[in-house]
């Protein structure tokens, strides 16, 4: 196996990779395992959810899961100074850290993959029809009903703390499986809503083929499969596909003139991914999305850069996988989500871990925002593509990803690096 980037991802280098498959959109988007009725489908599920959302989360005030845009100008400028660069155009925040009930991106696809289970459940047992209004979900009855079934997941933090959450409150027993780079506080949150814990001394894909096995020997448990899961990818698919009205509401136009360039933190795939499908729905070529990764784990790029998805790893070409982004700890990325960014993801970039407390801290203090490390990975985006695209009608937007849930101790540990 040889391609170009290879030694320098060995070596632990930051790079940028363009995509070499990347296809216009309308060529490949009919022939893709998503469909945009099948995003539709999920937003619809959310709008049916509201009800019950805004009344055992009272504080999602219309029972819709969002988050705002924000312009980042003197961000900017100091990344300008930092890195004695020019960046181009506009740049934005994408405040999924602000996301209600799991203060993550992960509130998007996990949240709705339980709603969808539990939905079904309910339906099949007789007690739920569309129609109903779905706020009667929170009675009894429906305890009663899910109490007796199990959620399990396997996770690096942000989507255990979602599914969690989401399947506690609803009344289903939930078991996360959290591999050795977990954040304390996170399984902590956990345990203290009621959630079981089991933590494994490997990483991530250890957690999620543990906690698959195990689900598999219960009828009654149900597996949210980070890496291969649809339902999960249409979840994260809505939050790319309202970003339009957000832009239009601003009054940031995007089109060919007008390009939008999307930097996201990629893990596995499945968040990133989804987002970037929704995009695509809405802006086809005038997006181009990025993923960003970190040095030590460039499991999605070294996927699609030697087109052998999840048939390597990064430790096959001698990488760690140990990084302070906890949430980007994968070493292998998705099948099933590589296969559909093979076409439409412009690049990928990887990004030093002192960069991201340097980024943590620059956005503190220019804009008094705290992010978690992971969800500053996009930050070096504008930097490295501005190399290539020097056009002053460029809106940058970097996707936080989480960050608003960490313990105020856990913050100044991480502001101090």
């Amino acid at each position: 196996m040889d391609f170009p980037l290879l030694d320098d991802l060995k070596a632990t280098k930051e790079v940028i990779w363009y995509n070499e498959n990347y296809t216009n959109f309308d060529e490949v988007k009919d022939i893709l395992p998503i469909s945009y009725e099948d995003v539709l489908e999920a937003e619809n599920r959310l709008i049916r959810f509201a009800p019950y959302i805004k009344r055992v989360f009272p504080e999602v005030i219309d029972g819709m899961i969002e988050s705002p845009i924000t312009r980042i100008n003197k961000m900017k400028e100091r990344i300008e100074k930092e890195y004695g660069k020019k960046v181009y155009g506009k740049l934005l925040l994408k405040r999924d850290d602000l996301l209600p009930i799991a203060g993550s991106i992960k509130a998007r696809g996990g949240i709705y993959e339980v709603l969808k289970h539990a939905e079904t459940l309910a339906i099949e047992s007789g007690l739920l029809r569309l129609e109903d209004d779905y706020s009667i979900l929170a009675e009894d009855k429906f305890k009663e009903l899910f109490s007796s079934y199990t959620v399990q997941v396997g996770s690096t933090g942000n989507l255990g703390l979602s599914i969690g959450i989401i399947s506690a409150r609803i009344g289903f027993k939930v078991i996360v499986h959290m591999s050795a780079d977990a954040k304390k506080w996170k399984k902590d949150m956990l345990r203290s809503k009621g959630v079981i814990v089991v933590e494994y001394e490997s990483d991530y894909s250890k957690a999620v083929e543990e906690g698959r096995a195990l689900s598999d020997e219960d009828p009654k448990s149900y597996f949210i499969d980070d890496e291969n899961s649809k339902d999960l990818f249409t979840g994260y698919a809505v939050g790319g596909m309202r970003v339009k009205k957000q832009l239009d509401d601003m009054g940031i136009i995007v089109n060919k003139q007008h390009p939008l360039f999307v930097y996201l933190p990629c893990g596995v795939g499945g968040g990133p991914g989804g987002v970037t499908y929704g995009l695509k729905l809405m802006y086809g070529d005038n997006v181009h999305c990025f993923f960003a990764e970190p040095t030590h784990s460039p499991a999605m790029l070294l996927g699609l850069a030697s087109g052998l998805h999840e048939k390597i790893s990064v430790k096959d070409i001698g990488l760690d996988n140990k990084t302070h982004a906890d949430g980007l700890a994968v070493g292998r990325p998705s099948s099933f989500v590589g296969k559909i960014m093979d076409k439409i993801l412009t690049g990928g970039f990887t990004i030093d871990d002192y960069r991201l407390y340097d980024f943590l801290k620059a956005l503190c203090e220019e804009e008094e925002i705290f992010l978690e490390p992971s969800a500053l990975a996009g930050f070096l985006g504008p930097v490295l593509t501005g190399e290539k695209f020097q056009n002053e009608n460029i809106t940058h937007m970097c996707w936080a990803t989480g960050g608003s849930l960490v313990p105020e101790e856990v913050r100044q540990e991480m502001i101090g690096r």
